[in-house]
């Protein structure tokens, strides 16, 4: 098998020519002679290997299409040279700050086997050479001791950590990295991305930290605000529930749990505040985001840019004759509305023209000379409303021009320093959009803007944390039109019909047969994930010219069962990619990836980097962004990722922000639409057969929704008007500016 594994093979020797190194992640190819006198090609995850060093090396060999035989390194572990002979290739490197081959030469020649000895302990030695003044062989001391710290703090990370983690805690903390981990190895959890608060109490208990520690505890507190706030959307926590939630994690006594929360928060390493008789406990960041996105707003809805009823009538009405068309009322209002106001929000379900809206305020802010953007969280929803605007639409994170750079988080362009030039911003599928976009959105607008926001209220919240649109239209501080009337064409439709049938309450005719909404009624969950694998591998493509890979997508409303996504992933990618000697693969955690799969992100990485076949680059790949596995490179360690035109580069540690996508959850399905969805109709947890969760399955459809399973499971979820609960503080603070 392409990713089978082989009896580790040693070799040792000394690193001859770095070929290629990555400073992010630690990845090196070298050539490497042996003891034996054989010249190797190595690769690995090897950080801050240089020439001149002897390693020992535990792996396998393979042969590369491109490069040939290699030496794949899983372990290796460093010697430092012990001849003048290696320590001259070692100094000579370019490895110690301040010593090039001409110096190296001069000090080899001066020390000769002793040259380490002089560097670590007696470095002002070096003076009596000519060309190394008193201040120079004090940086050199300095840049040598660096090295050598730097050395210890990758080994003492090695038993922890894979090389890519031990790369990001060296940056992060240098050669105190060490000091740092054996004081408090909770900050790793705090401070360094992908070390899981399991993963850092391990490390604790390890370095004989007790389960009662402070540092334990306050750690476990941010951990629960973390994982609520991911997870469940939660933007604070109510005091008692998260000492509650804290102390049954922990082990320990709710009082105590009591005492470090409140030291926490005189520290101001988390927030107090106290709003409607609750007692809300905010990570920082999240805080200042939804404070900032109120603020921002009220300034903003403060600007006057109203104009007088005839004038507005006048500009509707031109609209109307240059289009050939005759709005209806609401639409009217809507369109006024969002010319008037300085923040307009737009909501209404699929059919009730919310496109033509926008097409009319774009005409009519055009024709008053203003500057317009369009943008939308997804790349895809971006593309839509390029298309039915017929103006360039961006994701909110290109619009924001997000850029990164080496040993920086990745960092939005435009901001309060530098806002965006347009006087008026359209955002479509706002629903979509979590506290801290809707935070970075804002940082970015003049005050003097207008904000167009548009989007459907009854979708699922966002994927990331808070419940930013409905808490704006629900403030009810903000001028807000809701589209309700159903127009012929679309009423037409099967998928529109149901998805307001759904959306109200009323049960769906699964009688009736149209050429966009089938119901294909199943026995049983095992018959129901049959049948998806047929239309998907077989039946579908045959009729309608369209694949999983290109059209078709599973939308399941959970992970769990014989049709949650973990399983029908496993049987779709067994039917349309199967195992073969041509396609190499890779286990990660218990799924296996491989060449020609369909995968989803799964999170928001603003650091990885992508390319395009005309030369164009960029960074970041977002949740819920859909692409397929190019190619799997075993002795790079690297999985290239198609995303429709991008190409995106995963190290094998980044494997975990990775899914198989042939069956994808409701949630993560927001934002994007495909031309045929199939929805499974299974029984799994009543906290997920809810009426809002069918209505945004079906309305992710452009073409044709393919019902399978059970009829009645689909009369519960329409029954089941129970909304997702989060805990967000924007109308406390909305209430405020009042």
């Amino acid at each position: 098998m392409p990713n089978g594994q082989n009896e580790l093979v040693s070799i040792e020797g000394t690193v001859e020519k770095i070929i290629y190194h990555n400073d992010e992640n630690g990845y090196v190819v070298c050539e490497m002679l042996a003891f034996s006198d054989e010249l190797y090609t190595v690769c690995g995850n090897m950080p801050y290997l240089a020439v001149g060093e002897t390693i020992k090396a535990l792996g396998d060999f393979v042969t590369h299409p491109q490069f040939g035989r290699q030496f794949r390194v899983e372990y290796y572990e460093k010697q430092m040279p012990s001849n003048a002979t290696a320590i001259l290739k070692y100094l000579a490197s370019g490895t110690i700050r301040g010593i090039g081959p001409v110096t190296a030469r001069h000090i080899v020649e001066k020390y000769g086997d002793d040259t380490f000895e002089v560097l670590e302990n007696h470095p002002e030695w070096l003076s009596d050479i000519n060309g190394i003044s008193a201040r120079k062989a004090k940086d050199i001391g300095e840049a040598f001791k660096a090295q050598f710290g730097m050395r210890n703090v990758m080994a003492f990370c090695r038993q922890y950590f894979g090389p890519a983690t031990a790369v990001r805690i060296y940056k992060k903390w240098g050669c105190s990295a060490v000091d740092v981990i054996n004081k408090n190895p909770y900050v790793l959890c705090d401070e360094i991305h992908g070390v899981t608060f399991e993963k850092a109490d391990a490390i604790a208990k390890n370095l004989g930290f007790t389960s009662g520690s402070d540092e334990r505890i306050g750690a476990g507190i941010k951990f629960v605000l973390q994982h609520n706030l991911y997870q469940n959307g939660h933007v604070f926590l109510p005091q008692e529930k998260l000492v509650e939630t804290a102390a049954k994690l922990l082990g320990c006594d709710k009082e105590k749990a009591e005492d470090v929360l409140a030291y926490l928060v005189s520290l101001g390493e988390l927030k107090f505040v106290r709003e409607s008789g609750l007692k809300c406990i905010y990570l920082p960041d999240v805080y200042d985001a939804e404070t900032y996105i109120a603020k921002k707003l009220d300034i903003m809805e403060q600007v006057n840019h109203s104009l007088d009823t005839e004038n507005l009538a006048a500009l509707v009405k031109k609209v109307e004759l240059e289009n050939g068309i005759e709005y209806e009322e609401l639409q009217k209002r809507a369109i006024k509305e969002a010319v008037a106001n300085s923040v307009f929000v737009l909501t209404g379900g699929p059919g009730t023209g919310k496109t033509t809206v926008v097409r009319a305020i774009i005409r009519i802010f055009s024709s008053m000379g203003l500057d317009i953007a369009l943008a939308a969280p997804t790349g895809r929803a971006a593309k839509r409303l390029s298309e039915a605007a017929s103006m360039e639409a961006k994701t909110i994170h290109r619009l924001l021009e997000m850029q990164f750079a080496p040993d920086e988080q990745s960092v939005f362009v435009r901001d309060e320093a530098n806002p965006l030039d347009e006087d008026v911003i359209i955002i479509d599928e706002s629903s979509m959009i979590d506290v801290f976009l809707m935070s970075a959105l804002l940082r970015a607008i003049k005050p003097s803007a207008r904000l167009v926001l548009i989007g459907d209220a009854d979708q699922l919240p966002p994927v990331g944390p808070g419940y930013v649109f409905r808490d704006i239209i629900e403030s009810d501080r903000f001028s807000t039109v809701v589209l309700t009337h159903i127009f012929r064409q679309a009423s037409e439709s099967l998928i529109v019909t149901n998805a307001h049938a759904v959306n109200n309450g009323v049960y769906m005719d699964l009688s009736k047969k149209d050429a966009d909404f089938f119901f294909l009624p199943r026995p049983s969950d095992e018959e129901t994930a049959s049948t998806i694998v047929s239309l998907c591998a077989k039946r579908l493509p045959r009729t309608y010219g369209l694949t999983a890979f290109g059209g078709i997508q599973i939308i399941t409303p959970s992970k769990k069962g014989v049709n949650g996504t973990e399983m029908l992933n496993n049987s779709l990618q067994a039917a349309l990619n199967p195992p073969s000697a041509e396609k190499r693969e890779k286990k990660v955690r218990d799924i296996i990836l491989r060449e020609g799969d369909k995968v989803m992100q799964i999170k928001n990485d603003y650091d990885i980097e992508w390319a395009r076949e005309d030369g164009s680059y960029g960074v970041g790949v977002f949740n819920g962004d859909i692409g397929v596995i190019s190619e799997i490179n075993l002795s790079a360690e690297r999985v290239t990722v198609l995303f429709d035109d991008k190409r995106a580069a995963y190290d094998f540690s980044m494997l975990d922000e990775l899914e198989l996508a042939y069956a994808i959850t409701v949630h993560k399905s927001q934002g994007s639409e495909y031309p045929i969805v199939i929805i499974p109709l299974y029984r799994y947890s009543q906290r997920l057969l809810t009426r809002n969760l069918l209505y945004t399955a079906l309305t992710r459809a452009q073409k044709m929704v393919v019902l399978v399973g059970d009829e009645e499971v689909s009369r519960r979820m329409i029954e089941n008007n129970r909304r997702t609960k989060r805990y967000t503080g924007l109308s406390f603070i909305f209430a405020k500016y009042e």
